[in-house]
């Protein structure tokens, strides 16, 4: 068994095959992309096992599960976007499974956590931003600035709080992106070190007293199942937030 000598070892990218394509781009295969083909392959099966052989009403416990996090999912954008904003729930619905599941598969043991990555998170973060934006002016064009400029604000304070508003607008990207990467970041390099604390006291003569770090390792291992969960649903629900504004920029 190979003990990590540092906490941030497990988000070493590590080269597994190389490959150019054309000789031009390089798309070689890495733990990261691996991990991904993986995510994506939990996502299929998951979604394939709960509506194959589906029913009206749900039989099967897999198919219930596969419901309410659609449900789930589909009520959260309709509380936030209205009717408007239901042509855009499969992006949404599949981005929240993306984030859950790699979250997930980074809590298995020797897993590799993509979200733990910041040019994952920023590129997903960057991608909608740029995609909302664009949606904003296709739907409203120059009407759309008007989420820059609020309504009922003093004419002396228009240019201050539209300066503040543009700043705020281009700072999502930023927020979205470091609170899922320094969340499952410093999530598991916690579990890291405690876990290497553990197996420490453990090969001492002290192994007694490994049971009480023990404890609080599948204490926090408990929370960050939580936290896999919670933090797919803030990046969604956000980006329900920002869709409403791009919808509804007067508003």
């Amino acid at each position: 068994m190979n003990i990590l000598f540092s906490p941030l070892e497990q988000f070493e990218i590590v080269l597994l095959h190389p490959l150019r394509l054309f000789n031009l781009f390089d798309v070689s295969l890495t733990n990261s992309s691996l991990y991904m083909f993986f995510t994506t392959f939990f996502i299929l099966f998951f979604l394939f096992y709960g509506i194959y052989k589906a029913t009206i009403y749900p039989v099967s416990y897999w198919q219930s599960l596969v419901e309410t996090v659609y449900e789930f999912i589909f009520d959260m954008l309709r509380q936030q976007t209205g009717l408007q904003g239901q042509q855009y729930f499969p992006i949404l619905f599949l981005t929240f499974l993306f984030i859950l599941f790699s979250n997930l598969l980074g809590l298995m043991p020797f897993g590799f956590t993509t979200t733990g990555h910041i040019i994952v998170t920023f590129t997903l973060a960057l991608s909608f931003n740029l995609g909302l934006l664009l949606t904003g002016f296709v739907l409203h064009g120059i009407k759309f600035l008007k989420l820059f400029v609020p309504s009922n604000v003093p004419v002396l304070l228009i240019p201050l709080i539209t300066v503040i508003e543009i700043v705020s607008y281009s700072i999502r990207t930023f927020s979205l992106s470091l609170r899922l990467f320094a969340n499952m970041m410093a999530g598991h390099t916690l579990l890291n070190i405690l876990s290497s604390f553990v197996l420490g006291i453990w090969n001492t003569s002290y192994a007694v007293f490994a049971l009480v770090p023990f404890i609080l390792v599948l204490a926090i291992t408990v929370l960050e199942f939580g936290i896999a969960f919670l933090q797919a649903y803030v990046f969604v629900i956000l980006l329900c937030i920002y869709l409403n504004d791009a919808l509804h920029p007067g508003h």
